[in-house]
């Protein structure tokens, strides 16, 4: 009886996992190269497409560097430290995970935009943040925040302070253990983080509509560029870019699971 419920939900959920991820990815594939191979090729040859994925990993890239900093040092302070708030702050973290990102968005937009406080105090300066890169990488900082404190945040808790503790026995400074001895132990974490951060990065959408304007060949990141192929009719040009963005991120988190130990694997 208990191998008949073992297999019963093994078939259960190999089914499901057919029809909600590979049957789609099928399908992605089929229409990307519907017109041919040759086809396929001129559609990520096209200008348009080229920019658009170009300005992606440049966006993916520069949000993996500001996020292993501020990530990493919101991990370690809400591991090493106890403080009033603490609870409220480790949960706010997580607020990206839990709202759509258009509202994320739609948030920065109102606060940063043309309207907001900020976006008018810069405007007068002629500093635009909203509609250009800057806007850009700050939504995709702001969606993908919580990857690289969770990531780091669980190997700091799982490493021992004794390093730490020690280092501050024959006198080194705060900034000097977490330089040399913090940030090597937990160098693993770090790297699962920037792969998180980077992987997310290059198919967030909702965010990016919102603060980019979607400007052709200048703020049109790969899921934009998907976004307005499709609208135009243009199904086989938007699915060669999705299958490109898809396969890309397949490519990453397979690359995780070789650059991770077990023990990392398990404490995230």
């Amino acid at each position: 009886m208990d191998s008949l419920v073992r297999g019963a939900t093994f078939a259960a959920a190999l089914g499901l996992f057919f029809l909600l991820i590979l049957l789609p990815l099928v399908s992605l594939n089929r229409y990307a190269v519907s017109e041919g191979i040759g086809v396929f090729r001129d559609r990520l040859k096209n200008p348009d497409a080229i920019a658009a994925l170009r300005l992606t990993a440049l966006v993916a890239l520069a949000t993996t560097a500001v996020n292993a900093v501020i990530g990493t040092t919101m991990a370690f302070l809400l591991t090493r430290y106890r403080f009033p708030g603490r609870k409220m702050l480790n949960a706010l973290v997580d607020i990206p995970l839990a709202i759509p990102t258009v509202v994320t968005g739609f948030a920065l937009l109102l606060m940063y935009g043309p309207l907001g406080p900020v976006g008018r105090f810069l405007g007068e300066r002629n500093i635009q943040l909203m509609f250009s890169f800057p806007g850009l990488l700050l939504g995709h900082v702001f969606v993908t925040f919580p990857f690289m404190v969770r990531a780091v945040g669980a190997v700091l808790e799982s490493v021992p302070r004794s390093g730490e503790e020690a280092a501050r026995t024959l006198g080194a400074k705060e900034w000097q253990v977490f330089a040399f001895v913090t940030i090597p132990a937990v160098k693993e974490g770090i790297v699962a983080g920037a792969f998180l951060t980077f992987s997310r990065s290059l198919g967030e959408f909702g965010a990016s509509i919102m603060v980019s304007g979607n400007l052709v060949g200048r703020t049109q990141t790969g899921p934009l560029y998907i976004f307005s192929r499709f609208n135009t009719g243009d199904v086989e040009g938007a699915a060669a870019i999705a299958i490109l963005l898809a396969f890309a991120s397949f490519l990453i988190l397979l690359l995780l699971q070789f650059v991770q130990s077990p023990a990392t694997r398990r404490a995230a």
